[in-house]
């Protein structure tokens, strides 16, 4: 079936405001500027205060909720419901992961390059199984099993390139792997914050930009406070800055002052995380969960191919091979193989519909981008 312009430009806004959000956050990273007062020119690194422009982001999907809200009760005949009432406080745990994991990310993107960053966020996939069949009482059939034990391989696979690689000009190899293990880590908090969704949350059928919303004003309140003693807490060579503190705002403040194109990478990455949202459930709604999973592949593409061109970081092959490895683990985790299978002469149209509507009600219910992303 034809796409209308509407899903095209949905599709679209989906893969460029995902690999936007990437790449501006990489962009302010590589940015060098002098701080407060006479301090000397250092490079932008600042995490947290990044986070805290990421939770605004999503925290403007509430806007976006309720301009839609508002557009529909405009029609002859409303096509959504009057939002549930439900406990603003049940967005909190998931907030909290949320934030931490976001924030180690941001710590990580400074130490490897953007398409190890995007590559190695598939790990989520490995701990959301584990955690779902832990927790939610979920039974994994063989294909996804063997999604996950695919994208391990994957993930080895561009870890060695990643350590086989060129860092002299950018990072060290200690850096990248330090790096390279703080995404992966991440993704475990990644996979909490998605476990805890499905149990607490979206059994009350609350709309996925009112969740988004609500998880990133919780996200943006609590992080913009604690900027507060980041501010005194030694951090060594984890901290930026001259004062190698955890988070120096100030000095974040100074350098976009002295650099306004840092401000325009942050801004970026504010306004991409937002669309990005909306796009994606977009995408799932009005065309299908395939073609987000699919669009999110070539998300993780087009950050590589940016940053190759931009000289971010050395072409390598084994990069080439980690993704396609993990590829095939992402589509045997989330079904994408069953509509190849149903073309084959031997198997049952009756099949394929009920694979397709099953994947689809799956994603509906629970798939969303925590960071980026996203996961």
């Amino acid at each position: 079936m034809a796409w209308s312009r509407y899903q095209l430009g949905l599709a679209g806004l989906m893969l460029l405001t995902g690999s936007i959000n990437t790449l501006a956050a990489k962009w302010a990273d590589n940015f060098s500027a002098g701080g407060c007062g006479e301090t000397p020119e250092h490079s932008f690194q600042h995490p947290f205060l990044q986070a805290v422009g990421m939770f605004l982001g999503e925290f403007s999907c509430l806007a976006a909720f309720y301009l839609l809200v508002c557009r529909d009760r405009r029609r002859a005949e409303p096509s959504m419901g009057p939002p549930q009432p439900f406990n603003p406080l049940l967005f909190l745990p998931p907030a909290l992961c949320d934030m931490t994991g976001t924030s180690i990310m941001y710590v990580a993107l400074n130490m490897t390059s953007a398409s190890s960053f995007q590559m190695l966020r598939g790990a989520v996939i490995i701990f959301t199984g584990l955690l779902s069949v832990a927790f939610l009482g979920r039974k994994l059939v063989p294909s996804q099993w063997l999604g996950i034990l695919v994208t391990m391989a994957g993930l080895v696979v561009v870890g060695l390139a990643d350590m086989l690689s060129s860092h002299a000009e950018t990072h060290k190899l200690s850096e990248v792997i330090t790096g390279d293990l703080l995404i992966i880590m991440a993704q475990v908090i990644v996979a909490i914050q998605m476990v805890l969704e499905e149990k607490f949350i979206y059994k009350h059928d609350v709309h996925p930009l009112r969740a988004v919303g609500t998880e990133g004003f919780f996200g943006f309140v609590i992080l913009s406070l604690l900027l507060v003693p980041m501010y005194y807490i030694p951090a060594g060579s984890l901290g930026g800055g001259p004062r190698r503190v955890l988070e120096d705002a100030l000095d974040a403040f100074c350098q976009i002052g002295r650099q306004p194109l840092i401000a325009l990478a942050l801004l970026g990455n504010i306004s991409s995380i937002a669309f990005f949202n909306f796009a994606g459930i977009s995408v799932t709604k009005e065309i299908s969960a395939t073609t987000r999973m699919v669009l999110d592949s070539l998300r993780t593409v087009l950050v590589w191919a940016v940053s190759l061109a931009l000289g971010w970081e050395a072409f390598h092959g084994l990069e080439i091979l980690g993704f396609l490895i993990l590829l095939a683990g992402t589509a045997l985790y989330n079904g994408l193989h069953r509509p190849l299978l149903a073309r084959l002469p031997w198997r049952q149209p009756s099949a394929a519909a009920l694979g397709s509507e099953a994947e689809r009600e799956n994603l509906l219910r629970g798939e969303r981008a925590a960071i980026n992303g996203d996961s």
